[in-house]
């Protein structure tokens, strides 16, 4: 078998009885599990070829990831159509993505029909009642090949159509075969599943699980604004890996939901997406001592991340940096200058650039950003070797360890100097009263502001800044906000935090 259903038949085999995924309503053992995705399976084979997607419009639960594998069991690839995202957007997304059918919930479909009203719609009730048809599966599987289309997730474009990054079998493989092991899951494991589908975070927490033979606890959506009710599932299912958004840990932070009550079975936390602030950081280790720390980094195009650093147990200095570290085993990653030159000197600035496996396969149905943004590398000359040129801007350390600058679109040009936007949010979190922090720059009027969350009076912050950023980094507003927008994907939403300041809210 050369896709990720290899997992799902390795851990069937192995652990049969043991609990496979829950939720807050549902709990499979491997066997029901294997079983499930099967008869799913041959359902949609009527519905979809070979190497066609299925879109997977579903509440975040334990049936949808059966839908996807049922998906790849018919030989195809899904593609979760968020039910939180507007319907201009699922809109835009289905129309990139030309889906043979999509899936709903019976509780969805009224809905579905009306978002969705040319293609084809089936429940998952419906698949779930199919019979078992090993032989069309069979076949499926025997025309299958590992460079298939596992996945295609959305992500924005700069044109304002949503892009579509197609992940292949062959990717997800590649790196959770190192994933797995360099961390120490093991069959033992309760992964707490955050990341909504459409985000590959959830990619490391779907098929960890899977090729451990662990248990994936898929942590309801409504629990996220109600902190202690979200440490109590934790607490509860026994969880003991988080493979969490940056956001997400904050909201844990923010609320002191750590104080109420302590999941002390989590033995690892891994996280990525942002930034993580170091105030957060140290509330996670004075609650948590003995749990393993690692940052991620890693954009969507490179399958999850390319490089990983685990975290000394030590505290770290208010204006320290905490390192992206070393490429996965199988991933190269190095730094190409202005000039395409490979940046080797400690401190140089350069761009993110990484070749592998694990690159996905581009963006859907779309070869001219596909040819921009994967490209040859132009180091090599000898043969075709595709990298993907991230935008992140990095530096090495004295002991080849990554260091995270700043988005080369983050990086500004005011009053005649180049300004990383970052480096003027880093300094207002290092104001003890702020918690979070967030710069925008509008280039018309040349005005930078700033936007965060905390106790800290607008004046002290600004006369703080003064003290430590030169004229030409000194935000011009300072917006204390309750808390920062997010957007699906829990990062900041800097295009609404953009939108305020055309509102007037800085004034």
């Amino acid at each position: 078998m050369n896709n990720i259903l290899k997992y799902l038949e390795s851990s069937y085999s192995t652990y049969p009885d043991r609990e496979a995924v829950l939720d807050d309503q549902k709990k499979y053992t491997y066997g029901e599990y294997y079983h499930l995705t099967r008869r799913i399976g041959s359902g949609l084979c009527a519905y979809v070829g070979q190497r066609q997607p299925v879109g997977v419009y579903m509440e975040k639960c334990a049936d949808a990831v059966a839908v996807f594998m049922g998906a790849v069991w018919a030989g195809g690839f899904y593609s979760c159509l968020n039910t939180e995202l507007p319907g201009s957007r699922l809109e835009q997304i289905v129309s990139v993505l030309s889906p043979s059918l999509i899936v709903t919930q019976q509780a969805l479909l009224e809905k579905a029909q009306a978002l969705f009203p040319a293609q084809r719609i089936v429940t998952f009730e419906d698949l779930e009642r199919s019979s078992e048809d090993p032989e069309a599966l069979a076949e499926r599987q025997a025309r299958a090949c590992d460079t298939d289309v596992l996945y295609v997730n959305f992500t924005s474009g700069s044109t304002g159509v949503p892009k579509g990054i197609a992940v292949g079998n062959r990717s997800v493989l590649d790196f959770l075969d190192c994933f797995v092991p360099l961390f120490g899951i093991d069959s033992t494991d309760v992964i707490a599943n955050q990341a909504p589908f459409d985000f590959d975070v959830s990619v490391k927490d779907i098929y960890s699980a899977l090729k451990a033979g662990a248990c994936l606890a898929v942590v309801p959506r409504r629990l996220f604004p109600l902190p202690t009710q979200l440490i109590d599932f934790l607490c509860d299912t026994g969880a003991t890996t988080m493979i969490w958004a940056v956001s997400a840990l904050c909201l844990i932070t923010g609320f002191h939901a750590l104080d109420y009550r302590t999941p002390e079975t989590v033995k690892r936390i891994l996280y990525s997406g942002e930034v993580m602030p170091l105030k957060a950081l140290k509330e996670f280790r004075k609650h948590l001592p003995d749990v393993t720390y690692v940052n991620l980094y890693g954009p969507t195009e490179i399958t999850c991340n390319c490089t990983y650093a685990i975290l000394p147990d030590r505290d770290f200095a208010p204006d320290e940096a905490l390192p992206i570290g070393r490429a996965f085993p199988n991933e190269k990653v190095f730094l190409l200058d202005e000039d395409d030159a490979l940046v080797t000197v400690p401190g140089q600035a350069g761009e993110i650039c990484v070749s592998g496996t694990a690159l996905a396969l581009g963006y859907y149905a779309d070869p001219v950003r596909t040819a921009q943004a994967f490209t040859q590398n132009p180091l090599n000359t000898n043969w075709y070797e595709r990298i993907y040129r991230t935008g992140d801007l990095a530096r090495y350390d004295e002991s080849g360890s990554l260091y995270y600058i700043g988005r080369r679109d983050f990086q500004i040009k005011h009053m005649g100097h180049r300004v990383e936007l970052g480096e003027i949010e880093a300094a207002a979190m290092r104001c003890d009263a702020v918690t979070r922090a967030c710069c925008t720059f509008d280039a018309e009027r040349q005005r930078l502001h700033l936007f965060y969350t905390g106790s800290c009076e607008k004046a002290a912050l600004l006369a703080a800044l003064k003290e430590s950023l030169p004229p030409f980094m000194q935000p011009n507003t300072a917006v204390q906000l309750d808390e920062m927008p997010l957007n699906k994907n829990g990062k900041i939403d800097r295009t609404a935090l953009a939108a305020l300041t055309k509102k007037g809210a800085h004034k």
